[in-house]
């Protein structure tokens, strides 16, 4: 039951929800949100979750929680100051997770996409990195395979790069979030713009087929004029996507406990940047994903976030199955976040095999997940696709998509429909405004540690 303090904003058409709280409320990159998983009782059985599934089209993805700082704005699951002996035995326990999940798979499974993030996953020697690579090989990977690896510019050389292109990386992935020092200042992240700069012509001259750069609008002391040269600057660079976040100031982050919020520009922030990128023909791919008019996107082995399984090793990772959504257990808080880390190293082989945390996910909530992750992308939702899978009408299922329709943020294109402009900038309303009463309130009532 969601609480009575929230049950009239809950029950807000979409027109009334932007009134209310604006264009930022809430970024629905997964759902359910990590903040309504809870312990399991009884664990899952892996071996039953994964029964059934098809595993010829994994997303495979590793989580290294290790960065060389935590920045101001980050609440991902991340510690600093890492010894070389504390990553040796997190690969050792992440190697023993890999195995007992391979394993149970039932059937051989192939990864069509590949991710390295964190935490800085660079932040690893190449001598860590080869022994990470080698572990992972226990999933083969599709010939076409994206491979992509999170980095910050304090963590990589030439050396480096060289070593992850040969590896077989094809999208590396920058965050540079300013090349105003003042703005980084902002942001928890002293860095002087000249290490940003230096780490984007390393990578240009690697010349992984997909570049990315991660850059942030709303902090304090942003004003138009910075936000349109931070974009000159990073596309001077030629990468072929750009992510563009808005600024959330998540609870216990660094400018959580400083006091800091966002500055109330962040809607003109997010049009001025849109609209800069749109007339230069970059194309938009959602509200925070760009991408360049010159470097259309290689053919990849298919995969569909809707449907198809994500396969998660390391603490902090998440893994999807149709029905089960787990992890280990999730901290903000150097404390908490080293506990969970702590508790991870020790587990034996054994433990591998099932879940104690996550989120059992009913049919109901399986057909909204597949609503939210297409509507909130160009692409759209597939009603045909929708069918197929669930074998109803998504229209049907969801009354409240033909509100989007009313309001202006969708269209339907035939039996896809697709946000609009007004869509893709409602994003952050659009998602939370879709989450089951259930969901809200397991997120409402979520303590963090």
């Amino acid at each position: 039951m969601v609480a009575p303090g929230r049950l009239a904003f809950f029950l807000m058409t979409l027109r009334e929800r932007v009134r209310a709280g604006g264009l930022f409320q809430g970024y629905a990159y997964g759902y359910p949100h990590k903040t309504a998983y809870r312990p399991l009782d009884p664990p899952a059985e892996l071996g039953e979750a994964w029964a059934g599934e098809e595993v010829g089209a994994l997303f495979l993805y590793a989580h290294l929680p290790f960065c060389e700082a935590r920045c101001g704005f980050c609440n991902l699951f991340t510690t600093t100051g890492a010894e070389p002996s504390l990553v040796a035995l997190y690969l050792d326990a992440l190697e023993r997770q890999a195995d007992a999940v391979r394993g149970l798979m039932p059937a051989p499974p192939r990864a069509s996409r590949v991710a390295l993030g964190g935490g800085t996953p660079t932040f690893l020697s190449v001598a860590e990195l080869e022994r990470l690579f080698r572990i992972l090989e226990v999933f083969p990977r599709a010939e076409s395979a994206p491979v992509a690896v999170e980095m910050s510019p304090g963590t990589i050389d030439p050396a480096k790069l060289a070593w992850l292109r040969e590896a077989g990386v094809t999208r590396a992935s920058l965050g540079a979030q300013s090349f105003h020092p003042d703005e980084t200042r902002a942001l928890g992240r002293p860095q002087d713009p000249a290490l940003a700069r230096r780490a984007l012509g390393w990578l240009r001259a690697a010349e992984f087929p997909v570049l990315n750069v991660d850059l942030i609008y709303g902090m304090a002391g942003q004003t138009r004029a910075s936000w349109r040269a931070s974009l000159e600057e990073a596309t001077r660079f030629d990468p072929q996507e750009l992510f563009l976040y808005p600024l959330y100031v998540r609870p216990l982050t660094g400018m959580d406990r400083a006091g800091r919020r966002p500055i109330d520009a962040r809607e003109a922030l997010y049009r001025e940047g849109r609209d800069w990128l749109l007339e230069r023909g970059w194309r938009q791919v959602s509200m925070r994903l760009f991408r360049s008019p010159n470097h259309p996107a290689a053919p990849t082995p298919e995969y569909c976030c809707q449907e198809d399984g994500m396969l998660g090793l390391g603490a902090g990772a998440r893994s999807y199955t149709r029905g089960l959504h787990y992890s280990t257990e999730w901290a903000v808080g150097r404390a908490g976040v080293r506990e969970i880390i702590d508790h991870y190293l020790r587990l034996p082989a054994g433990e591998f095999t099932r879940a104690a945390y996550g989120c059992r996910v009913s049919d109901a909530e399986q057909r909204r997940r597949y609503v939210i992750k297409g509507i909130l992308r160009a692409n759209g939702l597939d009603a045909a696709a929708y069918r197929a899978w669930f074998g109803t009408s998504a229209a049907e299922d969801f009354p409240a998509l033909a509100e989007l329709v009313e309001c202006g943020a969708a269209a339907w294109e035939g039996e896809v429909l697709r946000p609009t402009t007004l869509g893709l900038e409602w994003s952050d309303v659009i998602g939370p405004w879709l989450y089951s009463a259930e969901v809200e309130e397991r997120m409402r009532a979520y303590v963090l540690a």
